[in-house]
């Protein structure tokens, strides 16, 4: 059973490849995890945020946990997201996730209702005593606009199926107040790719990182770097990545990504409504970027 020890590095969060009728596209899907694992990457993270986990049917959702399991074929761990809202239909899908084979879930914190800390407390002890597979808590408040507070994630942390989280509150002294506290046997994940280097720096042992997708083999470096205390040579890892990262949440993701995907062999730009396509002079200018970074980074592998 997957443990805290074993989540580190660099996950990328990757998007649902769908075809026109909003299946998932299969092949899509292979080419890039295929492409992700020649990498190196650490682990996948199908069906969160960036995977458009709220627009894809019931059905679609399932068969992307499977198809990712099958490709990946134990490399590296599967954790899947689960981003339902209520509580029976999120542990539902957890144990439908369990059943096609991943490895974890990513639970997002109840939103909507605008729960105390201790429902979220509550929440999270009684979704890790039923779920078959270990958690990891998601926390982005921007999105949900629900912040844990550290304390309550100090507790959370000592539950021994509740192994890590994936760290989105932009808030440093938050990260820093979560991390000072956590169980050893807790995996704090960066969860910003705009933060990550001063995230590893001030203790997260790796990330979930959508623009890993795209080129992994600097997120990779640069957490190499932060991770051996080499801080400064990751920020200009870092800095160098800034105007793709700048372009790639210029609007929503995933929609700037999938469409400049092709260029790494992956041929899915469709998007699940409500999300359309990114303005064309975005993807004009992600397109020259994204070319000008690979062409940069496989100078230096």
């Amino acid at each position: 059973m997957l443990n805290a020890n074993q989540l580190r590095g660099v996950m990328p969060a990757i998007p649902t490849p769908v075809n026109p009728d909003d299946t998932i596209n299969e092949s899509a899907t292979r080419a890039l995890i295929a492409y992700l694992l020649k990498q190196g990457v650490e682990g996948v993270v199908p069906l969160g945020g960036t995977g458009e986990y709220g627009s894809l049917p019931h059905a679609e959702r399932i068969r992307m946990a499977e198809i990712t399991v099958d490709a990946v074929g134990r490399e590296v761990p599967v954790i899947a997201g689960v981003l339902d809202p209520g509580y029976y239909d999120a542990l539902q899908a957890g144990k439908e996730f369990a059943a096609a084979g991943v490895d974890a879930l990513l639970v997002l914190t109840p939103y909507y209702t605008n729960p105390t800390q201790a429902g979220i407390r509550d929440y999270f002890l009684r979704y890790a005593d039923a779920s078959p597979v270990p958690i990891l808590i998601y926390e982005i408040p921007y999105r949900t606009r629900i912040s844990i507070a550290p304390e309550v994630l100090h507790e959370l942390s000592r539950h021994e199926r509740i192994i890590g989280m994936k760290a989105c509150n932009t808030d440093m002294y938050h990260f820093l107040r979560t991390i000072a506290g956590v169980d050893a046997s807790f995996a704090v994940l960066s969860g910003e790719d705009t933060l990550f280097p001063l995230h590893v720096a001030a203790g997260a042992r790796g990330g979930i990182v959508v623009t890993a997708n795209l080129l992994p083999s600097a997120w990779r470096k640069m957490y190499r770097l932060a991770s051996q205390g080499h801080t400064q040579q990751a920020l200009e890892v870092h800095r160098q990545l800034m105007p793709l990262m700048n372009l790639a949440f210029s609007e929503t993701n995933p929609g700037p990504m999938k469409s400049v995907i092709d260029l790494i062999g992956v041929n899915a730009p469709d998007l699940l409504a409500p999300l359309v396509a990114a303005a064309p002079a975005l993807q004009a200018s992600l397109r020259d970027e994204l070319a000008r970074q690979l062409a940069v980074f496989e100078r230096q592998a």
